[in-house]
């Protein structure tokens, strides 16, 4: 979704509401990641004293391969954003979003959010134990008889 902001620049006070969905079919082109269902969007973008702030919360079910036992599950997600949005800005800070031509593309910027905020490791639990390095046995469910 692209936001036109010029009239928010403009008018102190203005506001935009957000709650829509990323389309899914957006997030089927990532490589490594699979989405369950399309990432929810609530929130607004505001004009307070002529400062452009943008929050919201972005809520995703993200379809996942644990990375110690192989184990395929779904884990929900929930996330908090706020952003200080600018027109223009000399110089790189990451702390504000720049949108050229007082545009926003509100998607691209929830999904990089979003992946961000992702741990390194997807694991099916905290405390998932793997599979036996020598014969492959699922040690969540079973032990080995391996020395190693």
């Amino acid at each position: 979704m692209v936001i036109n902001l010029k009239q928010l620049y403009d008018i102190v006070g203005e506001k935009i509401a957000l709650n829509y969905e990323v389309d899914i079919q957006n997030l089927n082109d990532l490589k490594g990641y699979s989405f369950s269902r399309p990432i929810t969007i609530n929130g607004a973008i505001v004009n307070r004293a002529g400062v452009v702030t943008l929050d919201y919360t972005a809520a995703f079910t993200l379809h996942a391969c644990c990375d110690r036992c192989l184990i395929e599950f779904d884990r929900d997600y929930s996330f908090d954003f706020e952003h200080t949005v600018v027109r223009s800005m000399n110089g790189d800070n990451d702390e504000y979003v720049v949108t050229e031509s007082d545009k926003l593309d509100m998607d691209e910027l929830a999904l990089t959010d979003c992946l961000l905020q992702l741990p390194s490791k997807m694991l099916c639990r905290e405390d998932c134990l793997g599979l036996c390095p020598h014969c492959g046995t699922d040690l969540n469910e079973n032990e080995c008889d391996c020395n190693g």
